[in-house]
């Protein structure tokens, strides 16, 4: 049979069907179905939707460009994910214990969450810190909370990620010179610093200063990165928050690619060469619950990424190009009500993010709708990891949903209204001025508005929430001593009473005068950092040239 015939064969079968299945549909009140972004979903997808001659346009080969189908050519059977589980809470010392047990138990790679004060710029004994230190992660004030953090792990064989952005070039120069003094140089240093302010503008508010010079900071660490520590990636544009926050799939793709063109530029316009720092760019995004959606969503991006990076910027370097992410299930879908059925939850958003070819990946514990996770949820989120890897068989072949129909319809789809949502950020001047103008913002509040509407009249199932419910369980809870405040207050007054003030005043100043100037920020920063200036100080030195960000 002759290939027309074919298609005219299929066309015509496919137009029985739908005739047959629609009053069924009608019936049933699914005849109509859109994903979260809008997208319509057909019943049925068939070859119909595709051609042949796009395969290597749009798909290509695993390690290849446009990327859509992973960045490394064998993936997980050559290289598996990085099973990465974010913790931190109360004392340096008590997290410190939590990363042994973790890596003792598997885990691969460490990712370290800070509390409030210290992603604020605030020592513990400030008066806006009162009631946060330790609550939401580790409290780190100087480089001796960070010595104890890091004690008895090998840096030299451990990738580390951390969740820090206005403060993200402190905690980096502390956790270079915790490095060093294992005797660890800075070029084999391995991991992540988030370091993407602009999301916090737009999703969580823990800036500090004004745009310009957050973009001034961020870029010195690109640099700084790039001659210093080559390993580390300089950033993390995070998509996790966006989606946190209300957004859509395509709204958390587009705005995220808008972040990282932003820092892309503000880079090239310092002078760095893209083909070397865009080797190190990292994305985090999150893992929500519309399985086939966030497949393609990650497989949209990274096609996306890879193109812009060669026509906007010019880079010829595939890794450049190529688009690398963590990924972490989804906080926001997680209920305080039959907090068991999380574990389902976070399963299939983990296998949607494996499916979707991440590089390394945090799954949530059952209990994080109540609190910190216990140990034993914690244990039991990454052996959710570890059964994916080890039993599921997904990691056997490249891309597994490759080739889907409705796979690539929704990565096609979500790809083409991702770039419709850039378009009208350009219109308005750019990422930074949509921000500024509270245009992105009010995108994402309209979507998280919709996705609550559909919650609450029903149209939108939660299991135990808005439909078979049960009985309230209450599974134990991690409680943070509520004298760790005290103890790190007085950890903090014995550093300033027992360290070189002249030479810690000398290393501020310094500091201040490098932002005064145009000098790169890490080197004074780190002189700061082992003379034991505080996070509240060394913030406190930039405040007096670059202000503080005041929201509309």
């Amino acid at each position: 049979m002759s290939e027309p015939d074919s298609t005219h064969t299929l066309a015509e079968g496919l137009g029985r069907y739908l005739e047959t299945v629609r009053p069924q549909l009608e019936k049933a009140g699914r005849s109509v179905v859109e994903k979260g972004s809008g997208i319509p979903v057909e019943p049925l997808f068939t070859p119909l939707q595709f051609r042949e001659s796009e395969y290597m346009d749009k798909l290509g080969l695993p390690g290849e460009a446009p990327f859509t189908r992973g960045i490394q050519p064998t993936m997980y059977r050559g290289r598996p994910w990085t099973m990465r589980q974010y913790a931190g809470f109360g004392s340096a010392a008590e997290s410190n214990a939590r990363y042994r047990y973790l890596l003792e138990q598997g885990q691969t790679g460490l990712s370290v969450a800070f509390d409030l004060p210290t992603q604020m710029g605030l020592d513990a004994d400030h008066p806006l810190s009162e009631g946060e230190v330790g609550k939401v992660g580790v409290s780190v004030c100087s480089l001796e909370d960070m010595e104890v953090l890091l004690s008895r792990i090998p840096l030299d064989k451990v990738s580390t990620s951390m969740t820090i952005n206005a403060t993200a070039f402190i905690l980096l120069a502390m956790y270079q010179a915790v490095g060093e003094a294992q005797g660890t140089r800075p070029e084999a240093l391995t991991g992540t610093v988030q370091n993407d302010v602009l999301k916090e503008y737009i999703a969580r508010g823990t800036y500090i200063f004004p745009a310009e010079p957050s973009l001034r900071i961020i870029t010195d660490i690109f640099e700084y990165g790039t001659k210093v520590m080559p390993r580390f990636n300089t950033i993390s544009i995070s998509g996790y928050h966006i989606r946190e926050a209300g957004s859509t799939a395509a709204q958390e793709i587009a705005f995220t690619l808008m972040d990282g063109l932003t820092y892309v530029q503000a880079a090239v316009d310092r002078g760095l060469d893209v083909n070397e720092f865009g080797e190190r760019l990292s994305f985090f995004f999150n893992a929500h619950n519309d399985f086939l959606e966030e497949v393609a969503k990650y497989r949209a991006a990274r096609r996306l990424w890879g193109r812009l990076m060669g026509d906007r910027f010019g880079a010829t370097n595939p890794k450049a190009r190529m688009l690398r992410f963590h990924t972490q299930t989804a906080g926001s879908t997680l209920t305080a009500q039959q907090p068991e059925v999380n574990v389902i939850r976070v399963a299939l958003q983990a296998l949607a993010a494996v499916m979707g070819g991440t590089q390394s990946l945090h799954t949530n514990s059952m209990d994080e709708a109540l609190g910190l996770p216990t140990q034993t949820s914690a244990t039991l989120a990454l052996r959710t990891q570890q059964v994916i890897r080890h039993e599921s068989g997904v990691v056997d072949t490249v891309d597994p949903l490759g080739g889907s129909y409705a796979v690539e319809y929704l990565t096609d789809a979500l790809e083409a209204k991702a770039l419709e949502i850039m378009a009208k950020v350009e219109e308005r001047g750019g990422m930074v001025a949509g921000i500024e103008s509270g245009w992105v913002q009010s995108q994402i509040s309209d979507a998280a508005y919709l996705y609550q509407q559909a919650i609450e009249s029903g149209e939108r199932v939660v299991v135990g929430v808005n439909a078979f419910a049960g009985s309230a369980v209450s599974p134990p809870i991690l409680k943070i001593d509520p004298d760790l405040e005290r103890q790190q207050r007085e950890r903090l007054e014995a550093l300033r009473a027992r360290r070189d003030t002249a030479a810690c005043g000398r290393a501020l100043a310094g500091l201040a005068e490098a932002a005064r100037g145009g000098t790169n920020l890490m080197g004074p920063t780190l002189q700061a950092v082992k003379a034991y200036a505080t996070v509240g100080e060394i913030i406190g030195a930039l405040k007096e040239t670059f202000g503080t960000f005041e929201p509309r």
